[in-house]
C-alpha cells in the first residue's frame, strides 16, 4: 500500500501536540501505511480480524461501564474497570469519542491490558493499534493472550 496524501495528513494529526499531548505514534518513525500493514499481518496470523478484536474490547468496555468505575468480573477471570471522564477525544481519522480508559486484568495470569474507547474505533474502522512506544498502543498479541480469545 502506498502512503497517500490523505494518510500523510492523518499521520501529521497523530504527531505529539496536535490532537493529543503525546500523539499516537510513540517512537515509531515508520509511515502510517507500514504500521497498518504490519498490524494487519499480525492480526491475520493470529486468525482474527480487526473487527473481531474491537468487538471483544467493546463488549468488555460496555460491561465495565455499568459498574460505574468499580471493577467487575467477566467470564469468571477478567476484571474490568472503566474510568470515564468528562469530554471527548478526537480521532486523527475523524470523529469524537468519549474519554474512557479501560483496564482488564486476567486474574488467572496476573497480566493486564488497557485501551480507550478511541482505541476501539481506530482498531475496528482503521486497523490502527497506535505506533510502537505509544502509551495507548494495543499489541494485538497481548490482547488475544490476556483476554484469552480463541479463533473459531
Amino acid at each position: 500500500m502506498k502512503q497517500t496524501p490523505e494518510l500523510d495528513r492523518i499521520q501529521e494529526l497523530m504527531q505529539p501536540g496536535v490532537i493529543s499531548k503525546d500523539g499516537f505514534l510513540g517512537n515509531d518513525t515508520r509511515n502510517l501505511t507500514d504500521i497498518l500493514a504490519d498490524d494487519q499481518r499480525i492480526v491475520t496470523n493470529l486468525g482474527f480480524t480487526h473487527q473481531e478484536l474491537a468487538n471483544a474490547m467493546e463488549e468488555l468496555t460496555e460491561v465495565g461501564k455499568k459498574a460505574f468505575g468499580n471493577p467487575v468480573l467477566v467470564r469468571g477471570f477478567l476484571e474490568v474497570t472503566v474510568d470515564s471522564s468528562k469530554g471527548k477525544m478526537a480521532s486523527p481519522f475523524g470523529g469524537l469519542f468519549d474519554k474512557e480508559n479501560v483496564v482488564v486484568v486476567n486474574k488467572k495470569t496476573g497480566e493486564s491490558i488497557r485501551w480507550t474507547t478511541l482505541n476501539i474505533h481506530m482498531i475496528r474502522d482503521h486497523g490502527f493499534y497506535e505506533g510502537k512506544g505509544s502509551y495507548f498502543r494495543v499489541e494485538p498479541e497481548d490482547l488475544v493472550r490476556v483476554l484469552e480469545l480463541y479463533v473459531g
